[in-house]
C-alpha cells in the first residue's frame, strides 16, 4: 500500500472501445461451434425435410436410409420420450419430427445419426416418403379469402370514437400495402453439439439468443428436469431474431441423438436446408381508412395488420401484437383502431426478426402519411410534423401509454438543417423536370420504437461476478454476444463500478449453469437488463470492501472512497489488487450474484391498455437516390442519419449498430426478396437467389452521428438507451425516397403506394403504372 501514489486514469465507460472479439473475427480465430475441437467419438445430425407444403404422411420406408455406409441409426417422434414439442408459446403446436402430416415444404420428417456429417447428409435424402396431398394455403390474401384460421389470438388496440372521427373526417383514403418478409442470413447458421454425461446429465453448445429456453426445451424433449440440462452459448456469428426460438429444434436433435447413443452429437444444415426449414421475419398485408384535414392532420385510422404467421404460432402473436403498438411510430391519432390478424398458412412458421414486428408497424404508417401528402400536394415532411405527437398534449398513443419522453422534434429539425434537406429538395425537383430517364428522390423519414418486452416477466436480468486474490475479474451474464458489442459494454461498467481495466475484467460464456432463468438476448434490451443486474452485483462486493476497508485502516466506511485502480481509505490509497487479496485472507466474500428488474412496465392484454415500453428510442434519416425509368435500376446515393441512444456506453458500438441496422433495414426493404413457387416451395434460398447488401451498396455518402445531447429520462444504465433495433426502421427513408423518384413521373400527382421490397422489377413496374393513370 503506498499513502502518495496518485490513483490511475482506467475509465472506459462512455468512451468508444472496439469490440471484445473485433481482432479475432479480422484474424479467424474467434472460435464458434463448429470450431470447437470435437471429442472423441462425435457423431453428426442432419434432418430430413419434407417435399410437400400439406399432405398426409401415408408412409416411409427407412431401408435405404439404415444400410447406407456410416449410419448408426434413425430418429424419428417415437425416440422421443418425453414431448414432441419445440413450441415457444407452449401452445403444443410445433412437433421436432412430423406425426402424420406435414404443414410446410421443409418440415422436418426425420433425423440420420452416422459417424460422420456428409454421411448422415446423404443418408437423410434416401427414405422413401408417400404423401397424400392436402390443399395449402400459401399467402395472407389466399388465408384471408378461406376464412382467415389464426395461428393464436389476435389483438386490437383502441383509442377515441374511431367510426365517428372517420366519419366527420373533411378527407378520407383507403389503402393496402403488402410488406415483405426477411430471411435472418446469420453468417454462423443453426448448430448445436450436445455432450451426454451422467445419470440424466447433457451439456448442449448452442447457436442461441435464448439458452435459458433451449435449456426448458431439451429438458421437455427428453423428458427429464432443467437442472440436469446446461446451455452454453460462447457467441454466435449473427442471430437477428433468427436463433431466439429456432435454435430449439436443433440443441433438442443434438441431445436426443447424444443421450441415445451416449455420444457427443453434433447438427449443422446446409444454408438451403437452414433457410428452408427456418422462420422468418413476418410479411403483412395492411389495409388501412384514414380520415384527415386540409391541412394534413389526421383524424382517424382504422387497420389491420395481417400476417403471414406460418403453419404454428411460435411467436406470431408477440410479433403482431409489436407491430400494432409501432402503427402510431411518432404520430398523434385523436380516434384510433388497430386489429391483427396472424394467419394460418402452410409455409414455415415465421419467428423474430429484429425490430419484431414494429418495423412492419411503422411501415403502414409512413404508407398513409404519404397518402396524404401526394393527396394534397405538399411534401411528406410536412405532414409528419404536422402529426408529431406533442410534448404536454396529443401524447397518448393507441395502447393507452403517455409518451414522456419526446424529442422527435428536435431531432428532425437538426437533421433537416444538418442535411441541407429542403435545399437539396428543391434541387431534386429542378432535376426531374430537366431529366426524362433518370429521377431522384429524397425523403426524411423519424422513428420512435418502445424499448421493452411486452411480455412483462421478461424483463429481468441476472449476473454473477467473482473476484479473483490479484484483483482479476470474472464476469457471468444472461446476455448473449452474436456480434452487436454486449459483452464489452457489460465489462465497460463492471471495470468502471470497480475502477480497474478492462483487461482485468473477463467475460464468460453464457451458460445457464452460473446464471439461470435468463431472458432472451432480444427486444433490444440486452444491455439495459444485463448490465444493470452486474453493477447490482459489483455494488455487493464494493459495499463488502468498503467495511473491510474501513475496518483495516482503522478509518469510517464514509471515509472510504472508490477511485480509479482502488480505493482511497482515509489518507491511504490501496489498489483493487492488494484490496482484494486482504479481503480473502480477511474472509471476505468475493462473488455476488445481482440481479434487476425493469420497473414501470405493465400491460393488459384483454384491455389494449398499459405501460409496455419503459421509454423509446427516438432517430431520423435522409436518404437521396436515383432510378433509371427505363430498367427500374437505382442507388442509394446518400444517407444522412442523427439517432438517439441517449448517453452512449460506447459510441464506437453504437455507431456500428446504427450503421449496421440502417443497411439490414435496406435490403429488407429494397433487394431481400423471398419467393414461393406455385408448389409451395421457397425458391430464394441461397446467396445466388437470395440477395442481402453487399459492402457496393453501401451509399458513398453515408453520415451517421448519435445525439450527443440526449440522456435518458429514465435511471438505465450510464443513462443510455438501447440501439439494436430502432435504427433498423430508418431504412425506410429509402423507400420514401424511391417512391418519391417513382411519382416524378406523374409529376408528384399520384401517390406511388408501392410494395415492398423494392426490387428493380417494382420500381419499373410503379413507374409504368403511374404514366399510365397519369394519361387517364
Amino acid at each position: 500500500m503506498n499513502k502518495h501514489q496518485a490513483p490511475i486514469t482506467l475509465a472506459s465507460l462512455h468512451t468508444p472501445v472496439r469490440h471484445d472479439s473485433g481482432p479475432k473475427h479480422v484474424a479467424g480465430a474467434a472460435e464458434y461451434i463448429d470450431d470447437m475441437v470435437e471429442p472423441e467419438g462425435t457423431v453428426h445430425a442432419y434432418l430430413a425435410l419434407s417435399s410437400r407444403p400439406h399432405a398426409e404422411i401415408v408412409g416411409i420406408d427407412f431401408s435405404l436410409v439404415n444400410d447406407y455406409p456410416g449410419v448408426l441409426g434413425v430418429l424419428t417422434a417415437e425416440d422421443i420420450p418425453g414431448e414432441n414439442d419445440v413450441s415457444p408459446s407452449h401452445k403444443h403446436d410445433e412437433p421436432i419430427f412430423a406425426q402424420g402430416e406435414v404443414h410446410f415444404w421443409g418440415q422436418p420428417l426425420f433425423a440420420v445419426v452416422a459417424e460422420t456429417r456428409d454421411q448422415a447428409r446423404r443418408a437423410a435424402h434416401r427414405a422413401l416418403v408417400t404423401y397424400r396431398d392436402l390443399p395449402f394455403i400459401a399467402d395472407v390474401r389466399q388465408a384471408q379469402a378461406e376464412g382467415g384460421k389464426l395461428v393464436t389470438e389476435p389483438l386490437k388496440l383502441e383509442r377515441g370514437e374511431v367510426d365517428a372521427g372517420l366519419a366527420a373526417a373533411p378527407r378520407r383514403l383507403k389503402g393496402s400495402i403488402r410488406i415483405g418478409g426477411q430471411d435472418h442470413f446469420y453468417l454462423e447458421g443453426q448448430i448445436a453439439m450436445a455432450v451426454p454425461g451422467e445419470d440424466e446429465d447433457v451439456t448442449v453448445y448452442s447457436s442461441t439468443q435464448h439458452p435459458s429456453e433451449v435449456q426448458l426445451m431439451v429438458a421437455q424433449v427428453l423428458g427429464i428436469r432443467q437442472h440436469a440440462v446446461t446451455i452454453n452459448v460462447r457467441r454466435m456469428g449473427g442471430g437477428f431474431g433468427g436463433k431466439e426460438t429456432q435454435g430449439n429444434l436443433f440443441a433438442c436433435v443434438a441431445a436426443l441423438a447424444a443421450k441415445k447413443w451416449n455420444r457427443t452429437c453434433k447438427i449443422r444444415p446446409d444454408r438451403d436446408d437452414d433457410m428452408t426449414a427456418t422462420g422468418k421475419r413476418h410479411d403483412f398485408v395492411v389495409d388501412y381508412d384514414v380520415g384527415y384535414d386540409e391541412t394534413g392532420k389526421i383524424q382517424a385510422v382504422d387497420a389491420v395488420y395481417a400476417a403471414r404467421a406460418g403453419f404454428s404460432s411460435d411467436l406470431s402473436g408477440p410479433v403482431t401484437d409489436r407491430a400494432l403498438f409501432h402503427s402510431d411510430n411518432t404520430y398523434w391519432y385523436p380516434a384510433v383502431r388497430v386489429r391483427s390478424e396472424p394467419l394460418y398458412t402452410n409455409t414455415v412458421s415465421n419467428t423474430a426478426f429484429r425490430g419484431f414486428g414494429g418495423p412492419q408497424g411503422i411501415l403502414a404508417a409512413e404508407r398513409w402519411i404519404e397518402d396524404i401528402a401526394y393527396a394534397l400536394g405538399k411534401d411528406p415532411l410536412e405532414i409528419r410534423r404536422r402529426n408529431f405527437y406533442g410534448t404536454d398534449t396529443d401524447n397518448v398513443t393507441p395502447y393507452h401509454q403517455v409518451v414522456e419522453d419526446n424529442i422527435i422534434h428536435r431531432l428532425v429539425d437538426e437533421l433537416e438543417a444538418s442535411s441541407d434537406y429542403q435545399a437539396r429538395r428543391a434541387a431534386i425537383i429542378d432535376y426531374n423536370q430537366g431529366s426524362s430517364i433518370l429521377r431522384k428522390g429524397i425523403a426524411l423519414t423519424p422513428v420512435k420504437f418502445g424499448i421493452s418486452f411486452t411480455a412483462t416477466w421478461y424483463n429481468q436480468g441476472g449476473a454473477l461476478i467473482y473476484v479473483y486474490k490479484d484483483g482479476t475479474v470474472q464476469l457471468n451474464h444472461g446476455g448473449t454476444e452474436m456480434g452487436q458489442g454486449l459483452y464489452i459494454k457489460v465489462a465497460q461498467v463492471v471495470a468502471d463500478a470497480f475502477g480497474i481495466g478492462l483487461d482485468s475484467v473477463k467475460v464468460m460464456t453464457t451458460s445457464t449453469g452460473k446464471v439461470a432463468n435468463t431472458s432472451a438476448t432480444a427486444a433490444s434490451s440486452g444491455t439495459d437488463l444485463n448490465a444493470m443486474a452486474a453493477l447490482d452485483a459489483a455494488r455487493q462486493i464494493k459495499e463488502r470492501l468498503v467495511r473491510h476497508a474501513a475496518k483495516l485502516h482503522k478509518v469510517s466506511e464514509a471515509e472510504v472512497h472508490w477511485v480509479q485502480g482502488g480505493v482511497q481509505a482515509g489518507a491511504t490509497y490501496v489498489p483493487f489488487g492488494e484490496l482484494a487479496a486482504s479481503a480473502y485472507l480477511n474472509r471476505v466474500h468475493l462473488s455476488a450474484a445481482g440481479f434487476y428488474e425493469t420497473p414501470k412496465v405493465h400491460w393488459d392484454r384483454a384491455t389494449g391498455r398499459g405501460r409496455p415500453f419503459y421509454y423509446y428510442s427516438y432517430g431520423a434519416a435522409v436518404s437521396e437516390v436515383t432510378i433509371d425509368t427505363l430498367t427500374g435500376e437505382y442507388t442509394v446515393d446518400r444517407v444522412d442519419i442523427l439517432h438517439d441512444v441517449g448517453r452512449s456506453l460506447n459510441p464506437a458500438i453504437d455507431l456500428g449498430q446504427v450503421e449496421g441496422g440502417f443497411i439490414q433495414g435496406m435490403g429488407w426493404l429494397t433487394t431481400e426478396e423471398l419467393v414461393w413457387d406455385d408448389k409451395g416451395q421457397l425458391r430464394t434460398k441461397a446467396p445466388s437467389t437470395y440477395k442481402i447488401p453487399l459492402a457496393s451498396d453501401v451509399p458513398p455518402i453515408f453520415n451517421v452521428k448519435l445525439a450527443d445531447w440526449s440522456s435518458n429520462r429514465e435511471p438505465t444504465i450510464g443513462r443510455s438507451k438501447a440501439v439494436g433495433e430502432p435504427p433498423f426502421v430508418l431504412a425506410i427513408s429509402v423507400v420514401e425516397a424511391l417512391s418519391m423518384a417513382v411519382a416524378s413521373v406523374a409529376d408528384y400527382r399520384l401517390a406511388p403506394r408501392l410494395d415492398t421490397p423494392l426490387t428493380p422489377e417494382r420500381i419499373l413496374m410503379g413507374c409504368e403504372r403511374l404514366k399510365r393513370e397519369a394519361r387517364g
